[in-house]
């Protein structure tokens, strides 16, 4: 099994273990035996690269059993750019109603002026 690297996403996994499953395939003359030790070996990459994958994307490949590298690949990439998507989208939003103070009696929201207002007053406590 070749694990997933901490910083590395699932198709720098699928490229490592495509590079050792060419280390590992036998070199054979005859067409047929070629033929079955390459199945044997796709086979193999797969099982190495479904076991190694990480976190959400390796739970989700597994569920689904995918019977190729590449469906494998494109459910990890899914889920990885969903994972992304959803990080992004938090953090976005609780940076947004950070920032965002409801005052007594006016609208919900901010307005032009009220966020040039707020420039003003950083400024005006950067230079003090």
């Amino acid at each position: 099994m070749a694990r997933q690297a901490k910083n590395k996403g699932p198709q720098e996994s699928a490229d490592r273990c495509r590079a050792l499953a060419q280390k590992v395939m036998c070199k054979d003359s005859d067409p047929v035996a070629q033929r079955i030790h390459r199945e044997n070996a796709e086979r193999m990459l797969l099982a190495s690269f479904v076991a190694g994958l990480s976190g959400v994307a390796g739970r989700q490949a597994r569920y689904q059993n995918p019977q190729t590298l590449q469906h494998t690949l494109s459910i990890a990439l899914s889920v990885t750019e969903a994972e992304k998507q959803e990080w992004f989208s938090e953090t976005f939003y609780a940076k947004f109603d950070e920032s965002v103070s409801i005052k007594p009696g006016r609208p919900v929201g901010r307005t032009v002026r009220d966020i040039a207002l707020g420039a003003q007053l950083m400024l005006a406590q950067a230079t003090i």
